[in-house]
């Protein structure tokens, strides 16, 4: 064998010797990365993450009317982690679009709900419990004023008949469905939510009765949280930033309302209804249980600010 051959050999020999120790380590990796990947399975398996946060949990959704609506966020993230979802709708026009919603989600369960009338929520509530035994949660994403009420100055806009539709679409309904799902929440030990707006605390250009009824609305919430708390049944609510909604569509100058938002709160922008659907995910989960009586501000943090450097710099 010539020196060139010897050189050659004995390269061709070390090439497969490294060969076989590499293969052998990406095995032996390989194998380890496995095992942890099987453990963190059995954990998360053990803490119920692998079917997603909410499999085997069952909610109700009232509110949906656009894939704009909030509500079809919030469906959106209950969905996502394995909530089973049955749907209210208000009136015929709206029941094609809500049945398109809910089959999207894989429910067949909608029922009609006029939350103006009593019967209507009772009703709905009836038809629910001939599918289930229980449910874990019901969101109230439902809010209503003449439009007339939305539109100039309060004193001179609001009426008693604006006055009281205002409050008892959007903040006596959500008692009244309380009320009815009372027997089926108490099965599961399950959650309210509802929708509310900054309005009920600080004056809003046009928001006029809408805020009375908002807070209202969150009254609402911390009574029945102090009614229900003892059955187990936690109540909240989340504060939302403005948002482009059917129902914020009603508002005049909204689109105002959303550039000073974003001007003024501290991240600089408007929230989306993905991530109110997500706030509504964690109060409607396990994570939330010793939370109730709550007002969750998901608004950028518009809340916070008293005086941004930008109002000073406008002047």
């Amino acid at each position: 064998m010539t020196k060139n051959e010897m050189i050659k050999s004995r390269s061709y020999v070390g090439a497969i010797f490294f060969r076989a120790i590499f293969e052998k380590r990406c095995i032996m990796q390989f194998r380890k990365m496995l095992n942890i990947g099987i453990m963190l399975e059995i954990v998360l398996s053990e803490i119920g993450m692998t079917q997603g946060l909410l499999a085997g949990k069952r909610f109700l959704i009232a509110g949906v009317a656009s894939k704009l609506s909030i509500a079809y966020g919030i469906a959106q993230a209950l969905h996502r982690e394995g909530a089973e979802l049955a749907f209210t709708y208000p009136n015929e026009k709206l029941k094609k679009r809500v049945d398109e919603f809910a089959e999207q989600f894989g429910s067949k369960l909608v029922f009609p709900c006029d939350v103006a009338v009593d019967a209507e929520i009772d009703n709905a509530f009836a038809e629910l419990a001939k599918h289930w035994d229980g449910v874990d949660g019901v969101v109230h994403s439902i809010g209503f004023a003449p439009a007339h009420t939305l539109d100039g100055d309060f004193t001179d806009v609001t009426d008693r008949d604006g006055f009281k539709i205002a409050h008892d679409i959007s903040a006596y309904s959500f008692v009244a469905m309380a009320r009815a799902a009372k027997p089926l929440l108490q099965a599961r030990q399950g959650c309210l939510l509802t929708l509310t707006y900054q309005g009920s605390e600080r004056v809003m250009p046009n928001y006029n009765v809408m805020g009375m009824a908002k807070a209202s609305l969150e009254a609402g919430v911390r009574y029945l949280a102090s009614s229900l708390g003892v059955d187990g049944i936690r109540v909240n609510a989340i504060s939302a930033g403005p948002i482009r909604t059917l129902a914020a569509s009603g508002i005049k100058s909204f689109r105002k309302m959303l550039d000073a938002n974003e001007k003024v709160a501290p991240l600089k922008r408007n929230v989306t209804i993905e991530e109110v659907g997500n706030a509504a995910l964690f109060l409607c989960s396990p994570w939330a249980s010793g939370i109730t009586g709550e007002i969750l501000y998901v608004d950028a943090g518009f809340n916070t600010v008293g005086m941004s450097q930008s109002m000073m710099d406008d002047e």
